[in-house]
């Protein structure tokens, strides 16, 4: 089943770009592929301006499962049209459509429990038992909404304001992950003006 519910986007950067009329072309073929963003960067390299696009699959535990090559590779080509057809990019520009990634960001609460039983690397606002960044596993969110983690002395809850950043960590014996799914998936495409890369993008 497509989500119905209007894109909401994990992480957003957008300077230079009207974020609006970008929202209302990015949708509808997001929807069409049954995709979510995570992330939605407009920048610049030494290579010129670039949106880069992170995706995944709705309500799914694993970070960029079902996202393959070959979705990538659709979403960019319908995206590259559309964006043509709208004339909604300020400049030549190139296309990065990918996965977040297995070390995924977490930015928002619901993500500490879609991942919960996964390891996470914590940046924290004070520390705790001296530590400002600790690697933990994720337990989900208490009836409060707060963020549980595992400890040596059991479950321990945090206040989502206390997190300034959040990171899945790689687990190589994790069910579902096989050597070489880290980042084995790369392809880029040159169509027109526009580059199209496929492939897992690192997280912000």
């Amino acid at each position: 089943m497509f989500p119905t519910a209007p894109m909401q986007v994990a992480y957003e950067k957008l300077d230079g770009i009207e974020r609006e009329r970008l929202h209302a072309v990015l949708e509808p073929v997001l929807l069409a592929h049954g995709v979510h963003a995570v992330e939605l960067i407009w920048r610049t390299d030494d290579k010129g301006w670039v949106l880069s696009i992170t995706l995944e699959k709705p309500g799914l535990a694993l970070p960029g499962e079902g996202i393959t090559l070959d979705l990538c590779a659709d979403i960019s080509r319908d995206l590259s049209i559309a964006f043509d057809i709208e004339d909604v990019m300020p400049h030549k520009y190139r296309l990065e459509v990918g996965s977040p990634g297995l070390e995924r960001a977490l930015y928002q609460t619901q993500d500490y429990a879609r991942f919960a039983g996964s390891l996470a690397k914590l940046k924290l606002r004070e520390p705790i038992m001296g530590q400002s960044v600790i690697r933990t596993r994720l337990c989900g969110l208490d009836a409060d909404g707060n963020i549980l983690i595992e400890t040596e002395n059991g479950q321990r809850a945090l206040a989502p304001e206390s997190i300034l950043t959040g990171r899945l960590e790689f687990e190589w014996n994790k069910p579902g992950v096989h050597r070489g799914s880290r980042d084995d998936k790369s392809h880029t495409r040159l169509s027109g003006r526009n580059a199209h890369a496929c492939g897992p993008q690192r997280s912000k």
